[in-house]
């Protein structure tokens, strides 16, 4: 067990970037961190971090042994906890990455509903937006509309996620209105940051990838939305993020004959995880809660 216990110091002190810090969560101290550390390297034969006074960097080898311990150590520890929950519902702690603006509008109440009618399930829930291995990361279930696969690691769709391409009028006014992708290279382009500043349409005649200036870039689709109402450029939005502002007249939908392709968002689960009790029960809620119908296009059904 005291190799177990190593290695799950040394995935703590991955998580938490420092010897100190790690301690905290471990409510120990940084000495009995640093004597694990040294087990683990001498039981692997090799040296797991680059230690200095101002930094803590894996080496070529810690990253390879998180990436192998951080499935093993899960699921030896939630093979105990089912052990010790036989027959008395659902006990487990699940580590689940959502993204922002869909957590905060619809995931947000799906996990808390779950967790309410599962009170043996504890969960930690990280908001971010950009795409994660939750395999090498150690989450249980990471939900995402990012088109990015792992391997070893299943995705579960829930629901499909609409885009538009829009401007404001003020903007449109000024600049003139693109009537085709390629013309976007003329003008003031707001991005999302984690799909980048190359934009995919879909017309008549086949797909078009357009590497388009950008002048504004956010990470939160609602900053995006402040930036466009303010007559900034024009950007590539979720449908249901934009709907209001298209209703009132402050933006307008652009481009119209060339589709942007649809994201699905998805749960993705390591596969050494898929048929943890907690894990598929979260799924299965999940599921249900986005289907036949996305949440957020329910009101236009």
């Amino acid at each position: 067990m005291d190799t177990l216990e190593n290695m799950r110091t040394f995935i703590a002190v991955v998580r938490a970037g420092s010897f100190s810090a790690a301690a905290r969560a471990l409510d120990t101290v940084p000495s009995v961190v640093a004597k694990r550390i040294g087990q683990l390297e001498h039981r692997v034969k090799a040296k797991l971090f680059n230690r200095s006074t101002r930094s803590l960097e894996l080496t070529e080898a810690g990253a390879h042994y998180v990436r192998r311990f951080t499935p093993l150590v899960a699921d030896i520890e939630s093979a105990f906890r089912e052990g010790s929950s036989l027959g008395q519902g659902l006990k487990e702690r699940l580590r689940i990455k959502v993204p922002t603006t869909l957590t905060v509008s619809h995931f947000g109440d799906m996990l808390t509903e779950f967790q309410k009618k599962n009170p043996g399930v504890r969960m930690e829930v990280m908001l971010m937006d950009r795409s994660v291995n939750p395999m090498e990361e150690g989450y249980d279930l990471a939900i995402g509309a990012l088109p990015a696969t792992y391997a070893n690691v299943v995705d579960i769709p829930l629901c499909r996620l609409r885009r538009v391409t829009v401007s404001s009028p003020g903007y449109l006014a000024r600049a003139g209105t693109p009537k085709h992708p390629s013309d976007l290279s003329e003008h003031s382009c707001l991005s999302y940051l984690a799909t980048g500043n190359s934009w995919r349409f879909e017309g008549a005649q086949g797909g078009i990838t357009v590497d388009v200036p950008s002048t504004f870039g956010a990470n939160d689709t609602h900053v995006l939305l402040n930036a466009l109402e303010k007559d900034l450029g024009i950007a590539i939005m979720a449908r249901h993020i934009a709907r209001d502002s298209i209703r009132a007249g402050r933006l307008v939908e652009i481009l119209t004959d060339y589709a942007v392709p649809d994201l699905w968002v998805r749960a993705l689960v390591p596969e050494s995880r898929r048929h943890n009790p907690a894990v598929e029960a979260l799924l299965n809620w999940l599921v249900e809660a986005s289907q036949p119908i996305s949440p957020w296009d329910r009101d236009e059904a």
